[in-house]
Formats: C-alpha cells, structure tokens, sequence
C-alpha cells in the first residue's frame, strides 16, 4: 500500500495547529523546567560563534523532531535583563517612579514582544509562502518554518543587539547624547554595528533550515543599513539623541 500523502496546509493552518505553542506558554512560569545554563551558553555564543548555536538547533531538530525550542528560558532571561538595562537607565536619566514603570512596561511589550512578534510573523510568512522549496514528489512530507521558530530567531538575533544598544550604549550614553561630530559618529556606528548583526543572525536562522532556498534575503537589509549609515552621519543626526529623548526628553 503506497503511504498516505497529507494534504499541504496553510501556513495559518500549521500554527494553529502546532500543540507546541500552549505547553510552551505553559512552562514559563515553571522555572524548574528551565535550562538557565544552557540558555547562558547560547547567549554567550550568539555573540561570539553564532553558527555553533545553529549547529544545535540541528541536533534539536533530530532528537525532538521540531526547530522550534520548547523551553521558553531564553525569553524570560532576555525579558528580564531588558528589564534590568531599563531600570539602569531610568535610575540615571528619570526622575519619576511611575514614569519609570511606564518605560520598563513599554521597552518590554513594544521593543521586545510585541515587535519581536510582528518580525517573527513576517519573517514566518515570507520563508513559507516565497523561499520554500516544493517537495521533488508526492510522498515526501511537506516541511514548514514553524512560527515558533521564527519567533526563535528573532530572539537569537535581539540579544546581541540587546548587548550593543542597551549594555554597552548605556555606559557610553554619557557620551553618545551630548553635541558634536563624535556623539554623532559613534552613535551610528553602534547603530549600524547593532542592526548589520541582527540580520546576520536572522539569515544563520533561516539558512539552517534544509528546506529554504535564497536565504540571503536576509542579508539584503545590511547593504541599505550601510548606505544609509553615512547619510545620517553627515546629515548630523544622533539616533542616541531621538531614541533618549523619546522616553526622557525632560531630563536630556
């Protein structure tokens, strides 16, 4: 008897679907179910050697037959210490306790969450419906980009950028938010830095995937962040100005 060929679902069809998603959402208040050292040692690497990290989404992949992680630790640690890095910059340019939670409530949900979803989403729908390869016949199954993963990758791709913009920016503030040429230069620059890596990440994740096909898409933002990055810089804009002064104009 020839093996029964599944009928193709569509990528909203496959999300919903996904019985990973509520067990997922369920085991972040399980901290006993988390593995913190191992989520360390991926954020360590992600900055460092980020292809050994995909190299381990593989051996996931063949041991819990989905890219996707199951563990939610690594988004809870990530929340948390984008938490901490707010506060710090509260403490030092905020001098309003509700003004401050309304700041570390806001970076969490928009910078981080509700963003971070949004690209994952778009990031899920154009790897599906544009850079899948088609099965070579009928009885082979049909793979997908989970949304998870996405999601995933969006998170592997945010910690380094956390790292520039939020740990290392926040010492060097002092600097980057006074006048002048060389707050200016140094402010796109980390900018620059920041955002190349952040889609060098995103194409590592999508290119591990076997069943993708031009992932270098996801290399394409780089160039125009390149070219947009002397612009600004000779147009004398301090993206750490505009950014600061949205959340603390007042104390600027």
């Amino acid at each position: 008897m020839l093996p029964t060929v599944s009928k193709g679902r569509t990528p909203s069809q496959n999300y919903r679907a996904n019985p990973v998603f509520p067990q997922y959402l369920r085991r972040i208040i399980k901290w006993q179910q988390m593995d913190i050292e191992y989520t360390f040692w991926q954020m360590f690497h992600l900055c460092t050697s980020p292809k050994v990290v995909y190299q381990h989404t593989k051996y996931h992949k063949q041991t819990k037959n989905q890219w996707a992680r199951d563990d939610p630790a690594f988004v809870v640690i990530c929340s948390l210490l984008l938490a901490v890095s707010t506060m710090a910059y509260c403490a030092a340019y905020d001098h309003s306790a509700g003004h401050a939670v309304f700041v570390v409530i806001s970076v969490l949900l928009f910078h981080f969450l509700v963003t971070g979803a949004l690209l994952a989403t778009c990031g899920w729908f154009l790897t599906n419906t544009y850079l899948r390869e088609e099965a070579p016949n009928s009885h082979v199954v049909e793979q997908r980009v989970e949304w998870l993963y996405a999601f995933d990758v969006h998170c592997n791709s945010f910690f380094p950028m956390f790292v520039v913009l939020y740990v290392i920016h926040y010492f060097l503030s002092p600097l980057l938010v006074a006048h002048g040429f060389i707050p200016v230069l140094l402010s796109n620059l980390l900018l620059m830095v920041a955002a190349s890596y952040y889609h060098y990440l995103n194409f590592l994740g999508y290119d591990v995937l076997p069943f993708l096909e031009k992932t270098t898409f996801f290399l394409y933002p780089i160039g125009f962040v390149i070219i947009l990055s002397p612009i600004l810089i000779l147009s004398g804009f301090n993206p750490s100005r505009y950014f600061m002064n949205i959340y603390f104009s007042r104390w600027l």
